[in-house]
């Protein structure tokens, strides 16, 4: 695997993959990978494909309270997993190639931002619509591959690339879980051992509403039990949510593909997850 951190040479090492043929498919990432990440780089590996994954911590989708700053960098561990993975290019820019002196450029994506973590923090999605952008460009892949953890912001990406007119195939990945169901997310090493423990009551909290949804019962009454149930589990709860699963507006009706969003806080760890409920 080649790791590049110039944008010169990123272009001229996929002009050359291009002009022999290949198909480039992107695995954005802000490091600190694990089995998810492994997931989509699998997802992206098919017969005449090269594969590039970066990884940038991306300083816009971060509020001036959250954890930028000991947000986990693991270069070395991430080399290898990508490595052995069979990914072919690790992009890896500085923040001074990503947002050179005088950057002023913004992308914000209205509608299926607004609500749950668009709400929830302030800019984010903004950062987010940013920077993915800004890689789509560097790299002019055919096709990139988002993780369904972050639904929402797979969900911002899809809408700005049909608004844009961007040639790119948006491929969302099923999420990946642990053992007992938590969904794996770079930021559960946050986790101490205890608070570890408590957080299987956020995917068995989300399955039992999903299920409840599903064969007709009252939604907010399956919301309002989910919030309970993790209230008592000792989260601090920033929303349960139920949404059109393209649109991502609230209160979508019943003949639409929904998806159940939820966002909390054990400690200091904020875990997202959500789940598919089918058209009744």
């Amino acid at each position: 695997m080649r790791t590049v951190r110039d944008l010169t040479d990123l272009r001229a090492v996929l002009g050359e993959w291009r002009a022999e043929g290949a198909r480039i498919a992107l695995v954005p990432t802000m490091g600190a990978l694990h089995a998810g990440h492994m997931a989509l780089v699998e997802a992206a590996r098919r017969p005449g494909t090269k594969v590039v994954a970066s990884i940038f911590v991306n300083p816009k989708q971060f509020g001036p309270n959250e954890d930028l700053g000991r947000y986990p960098r693991r270069e070395a561990a991430d080399t290898r997993l990508l490595t052995e993975a069979g990914c072919d290019l690790l992009w890896l820019p500085p923040v001074e190639v990503m947002y050179p002196a005088g950057f002023a450029t913004n992308i914000s994506v209205a509608g299926v931002s607004d609500h749950f973590d668009g709400a929830a923090r302030p800019g984010h999605f903004d950062g987010v619509a940013t920077v993915v952008t800004k890689l789509f460009n560097q790299t002019r892949a055919d096709a990139a591959y988002f993780g369904e953890k972050d639904y929402q912001q797979l969900a911002v990406i899809r809408r700005f690339v049909a608004d844009l007119d961007i040639d790119i195939e948006v491929v969302g990945v099923p999420t990946q879980r642990d053992d007992d169901g938590l969904a794996l997310s770079s930021r559960n090493i946050y986790l101490d051992e205890g608070e570890r423990a408590k957080t299987v009551a956020l995917p068995r909290a989300l399955g039992i509403a999903a299920r409840a949804i599903t064969k007709g019962d009252d939604p907010a009454a399956a919301l309002a039990d989910a919030t309970a149930t993790l209230m008592g589990a000792g989260f601090e709860v920033d929303y349960v949510a139920l949404a059109d699963a393209e649109t991502l507006a609230p209160d979508p009706a019943a003949d639409r593909p929904r998806r159940l969003l939820a966002a909390a806080r054990m400690g200091q760890t904020r875990l997202i997850d959500n789940i598919a409920i089918e058209p009744n």
